[in-house]
C-alpha cells in the first residue's frame, strides 16, 4: 500500500527525533505528507478538588510550549511537515480525530520496552482504537 499521509505521535522526549527521522525517510520514499502530533494530559479533567492555580492558563502555556517543540523537531526532519498538532485528553481519541481531520493513512509511534510499558502502555490503547495502519517503533 502506498501511504499518502503519515502521522507521527510523539511525546517530546529524546526519542521523538528517532521516530520523526524514521517516518520522514518513509514519507520521502513514498512521496507522502508527514505530520506530527503530541497529546498532553488534560489536568483539569484529572483533578476534582480545589486548586489555587488557573488550570486552563497552565494548559494553554503547555500547549504553546509543545507547539514550539514540535516546530523545532519539524525543522530537523529533513522533510516538509504538513501539520504540527497539539491536543490534550485521551490519546487514542485525539489521534483518531486527527486521522479523520487530516486524512491520515499511517500512524507511527514508539513503544518503550521497559518495565513501566508492560504496566502502562499507550500502544495497546492505540492498537485497539486506531482505524488505520500503525507502525510501532521499539524504543530502548
Amino acid at each position: 500500500m502506498a501511504y499518502k499521509h503519515i502521522l507521527v505521535a510523539i511525546d517530546l522526549s529524546d526519542d521523538s527525533y528517532t521516530l520523526i527521522s524514521k517516518a520522514a525517510q518513509l514519507a520521502k520514499s513514498l512521496d507522502a505528507k508527514l505530520s506530527l502530533i503530541h497529546i498532553d494530559v488534560n489536568y483539569a479533567e484529572l483533578y476534582t478538588g480545589l486548586i489555587d492555580i488557573n488550570l486552563s492558563e497552565a494548559q494553554h502555556r503547555m500547549a504553546d510550549d509543545a507547539q514550539k517543540q514540535l516546530h523545532s523537531l519539524a525543522a530537523k526532519a529533513n522533510y516538509p511537515v504538513s501539520h504540527t498538532l497539539v491536543g490534550s485528553g485521551d490519546l487514542s481519541d485525539e489521534i483518531c480525530h486527527a486521522i479523520n481531520d487530516i486524512d491520515v493513512e499511517l500512524v507511527v509511534c514508539g513503544h518503550h520496552q521497559d518495565f513501566w510499558s508492560k504496566i502502562l502502555s499507550s500502544a495497546k490503547q492505540l492498537i485497539n482504537h486506531t482505524p488505520v495502519d500503525l507502525l510501532m517503533v521499539p524504543l530502548k
